[in-house]
């Protein structure tokens, strides 16, 4: 026998006048269909709203809808969206680039001219609040099957201590036996070090100098010219660069091993530059001394951004040489050297060490720079942690540091295995830095495993985490649909309404100044179960309102006028007519996110003082736990109900 619904909930369901046929109700179609009804009638109740949260999507005109990859959060509110080519080889070739600007608070949109790839791309937050950003792609990849002419890495030299040598993209390499090859980009190789050598005879006369030459040598992609075998190598040899006459023909020359027909992976670019909040466009800085594609960027606590990993303009993986970006000179110096896989989940700690938690998005080999340890950057050591569950299930996983950053606990969450790997963990673990030894203790686990996890910190002190996908990016329709909350004070997890839109790889979520949380992006290989169709780029965006905002009755806490900047005792006092219900306040740095890895955002516990009128918050100054920049100031009541974010710049 067939339950019947009630009239109310017919009514529900279908609206008046509907006219349904109950014995269909047997059908599972029907019944499928009569539960989505339901659950849409159930989620959108107040009791429902108020416990768990709500999703909206956003009305997003089609003329402003990009492939989402980069999402950064600026100090004036907006939302920076980077797609460049937007993993789309025809826009690339076309030179077709995007970035849009979203203002929530109207829900207005505007296209940003975007002057090179940015795609894959790595972002920091500047201490006056301009965007670095810095890489993205010089060349997509070609796949094992599909490479019809040999081609790989060819190192040129030169020898000449006099000057520099600029060889243009198109400069062509003759092998010994003849066979030509053609650089893909423009490649500039450095004079020759020029050191005298002083030695002295028996009787401590000295001898006349004696002259060193080390010749510099610079990286370029090279193509043969010809399809077929001919061109196929993995011995070394010296190739002649054709056009080159005289002295110049003598000291400059490449050397290549291996030139093949293997997969070509993807290769980055040098370029780095500033967004200008304020001004809304790019500003070009000093190019990186290494091309990256997959860095990572991480801000040190004097407000220089260090640039970490990436796959070069050869299409490998950066050995280790790192480099330092400083917004005051707007240049880079090399960094301490140590070799990462990309996009490596790097935190500020207190104290200035660096936590490499092992989260990572992939590329480079299974066994070498995955392990997490505290890296010292003034010393370059690095010390391992151990304790982690599923260790090698880290790529593609989620890290954050746990609120407040003074307890100094970071938490690694979900992740999967290596390259296409079909593992996926549920796995959650934590390191609590202030231990005497640290070692990762196990949390708990996700619902599910889950690979391209979401996870932002909230006003409240919670970690509200959200979508990803059970296998590689996406298969077999395994996009979870599910969010929670993680409350650090009690080390559990608590349910959250489920969105409604599916992100796995090339996704992102971020906190706005309103306390909602946006999310964008997805990247799936496939749009079916059966992994038959190809899968197309999500370009909706859904916000989620979390449960304090949506309590019957519940009004806001609100801070009113105050200073932007924090004075040199570290205080800042605002105006408010609620300084005896405002229980806590945190600092919020904004987001700068992509595949997974946002190693910006960091909530600091404020100290507290309340008066006539008036809320007064103290900043810690040790700037390895509150690094100099821009944050949202956030109060909260003794309910949890967050105010809106008040921007401040501190350092």
């Amino acid at each position: 026998m067939v339950r019947q619904p009630s009239k109310k909930l017919r009514k529900n369901l279908f609206g008046g006048g509907a006219v349904v046929v109950l014995a269909a109700l047997n059908a599972p179609a029907a019944v499928s269909f009569v539960e989505a009804k339901y659950h849409t009638y159930k989620i959108a109740q107040p009791g429902y709203q108020r416990k768990y949260g709500s999703w909206q999507q956003v009305d997003v005109p089609s003329e402003y809808r990009v492939n989402a990859i980069h999402a950064a959060l600026l100090r004036t509110g907006k939302v920076l969206l980077i797609a460049g080519s937007g993993n789309d080889q025809k826009k690339f070739d076309s030179g077709t680039f995007e970035t849009v600007l979203w203002d929530p608070r109207g829900n207005t949109f505007k296209k940003i001219p975007t002057p090179e790839d940015f795609f894959c791309s790595g972002h920091a937050q500047l201490p006056d609040g301009r965007l670095l950003v810095a890489g993205g792609t010089a060349r997509y990849e070609i796949l094992d099957g599909e490479v019809r002419k040999a081609g790989g890495g060819m190192r040129v030299k030169n020898e000449s201590p006099d000057k520099a040598v600029t060889l243009r993209k198109g400069t062509v390499f003759r092998s010994p036996s003849g066979v030509e090859y053609v650089s893909r980009f423009d490649v500039t190789v450095p004079r020759a070090k020029r050191e005298f050598e002083v030695s002295y005879t028996g009787s401590g006369q000295m001898k006349p100098w004696k002259t060193k030459v080390t010749a510099a040598e610079a990286r370029v992609f090279v193509e043969a010219r010809e399809e077929g075998p001919q061109a196929l190598t993995t011995e070394a040899a010296q190739y002649e660069i054709v056009g080159l006459k005289g002295a110049d023909a003598d000291n400059v020359y490449g050397l290549a091993q291996r030139l093949t027909t293997e997969k070509q992976d993807f290769q980055g670019i040098k370029g780095a530059y500033e967004f200008d909040p304020r001004a809304e466009r790019y500003v070009p800085v000093a190019p990186m001394k290494d091309a990256r594609w997959y860095p990572t960027l991480v801000t040190l606590d004097d407000g220089k951004v260090l640039a970490v990993s990436g796959l070069n303009d050869v299409g490998d993986v950066v050995p280790g040489d790192n480099e330092i970006y400083d917004p005051a000179t707007r240049k880079w110096s090399r960094g301490p050297s140590r070799y990462f896989p990309t996009y490596p989940s790097l935190f500020l700690t207190k104290g200035g060490k660096l936590l490499y938690t092992g989260s990572n998005a992939g590329y480079g080999p299974a066994d070498k720079g995955r392990a997490p340890g505290l890296w010292d950057l003034e010393k370059n050591t690095f010390t391992r942690l151990g304790g982690l569950t599923d260790p090698d299930q880290l790529e593609t996983s989620s890290s954050v540091l746990l609120p407040p950053a003074q307890r100094q606990r970071l938490m690694v969450l979900g992740g999967g295995g290596v390259g296409e790997s079909p593992k996926s963990t549920a796995r959650t673990s934590i390191v609590d830095l202030s231990l005497a030894t640290p070692s990762f203790r196990d949390g708990p686990a996700l619902p599910q495993g889950t690979r391209y996890l979401s996870s932002v910190l909230m006003p409240d002190d919670t970690v509200f985490t959200t979508g990803g996908s059970r296998q590689y990016r996406g298969r077999g329709g395994s996009d979870v649909l599910k969010a929670q909350f993680y409350d650090p004070r009690t080390n559990g997890f608590t349910e959250a309404a489920e969105p409604t839109v599916g992100r796995n790889y090339h996704s992102e979520a971020l906190l706005l100044p309103d306390g909602r949380v946006a999310t964008f992006g997805s990247d799936p290989l496939f749009d079916d179960k059966d992994n038959t169709r190809l899968g197309t780029f999500e370009q909706r965006i859904e916000i989620f309102t979390p449960p304090a905002l949506h309590r019957a009755g519940a009004t806001r806490p609100v801070l009113g006028e105050g200073p932007e900047k924090v004075d040199g005792s570290g205080r800042v006092t605002y105006r408010t007519a609620d300084a005896a219900r405002i229980a806590t306040a945190r600092l919020m740095r904004p987001s700068a996110v992509t595949h997974t890895t946002d190693v910006e955002q960091r909530s600091v516990e404020l100290g507290l003082t309340k008066g006539a009128g008036t809320v007064t918050v103290d900043v810690p100054k040790d700037r390895t736990l509150v690094p100099p920049g821009w944050y949202m100031l956030f109060v909260t009541d003794g309910d949890g109900t967050p105010s809106e974010a008040k921007w401040v710049q501190v350092g």
